[in-house]
């Protein structure tokens, strides 16, 4: 990795080499001589266009046929990478509003016939800004996913 007051350069082995300069906000992806692809990061990862989706539910679980719908929802959920924040609350970190669409649209066709289910996306500019206490004392909120992304 080599630095100057500019941009920071991470070369690979393979040839491929990124350089990023914070103050153009720009990241150049070079695979060799003849080609670099250079994007903007902050137009690309900036607090408004990244998404966090919140699923709430609030699902029967009388019968045995009910605890098991439930059990499937929640675990359907969790395999499409949704984190438990609080009971029946599960939130996913999502790069763009296009990705927190997809997500969304998952959750949608796995609907349980029976109960409750809410489904919100936020900026990750509004989740920022919320304060979690555990009893009285301040916590931390989760921690983001750091996401590389290369084309």
């Amino acid at each position: 990795m080599t630095e100057n007051s500019e941009a920071l350069e991470y070369p690979s082995s393979r040839g491929v080499s990124v350089i990023v300069s914070e103050a153009t906000g720009t990241m150049n992806i070079k695979i060799d001589e003849g080609f670099t692809k250079q994007t903007k990061m902050f137009e690309r990862f900036n607090a408004y266009r990244i998404m966090w989706v919140l699923v709430f539910f609030d699902l029967p679980t009388e019968t045995k046929k009910d605890r098991k719908i439930y059990a499937k929802f929640r675990k359907d959920i969790m395999a499409d990478g949704f984190t438990m924040f609080q009971f029946s609350i599960y939130l996913r970190h999502c790069a763009s509003r296009e990705n927190a669409e997809v997500h969304i649209k998952r959750v949608k066709t796995i609907l349980p016939p029976k109960g409750h289910v809410g489904i919100m996306c936020i900026t990750d500019k509004q989740f920022g800004m919320m304060e979690i206490f555990r009893g009285k004392e301040l916590a931390e909120a989760p921690q983001t996913v750091q996401q590389l992304e290369l084309f």
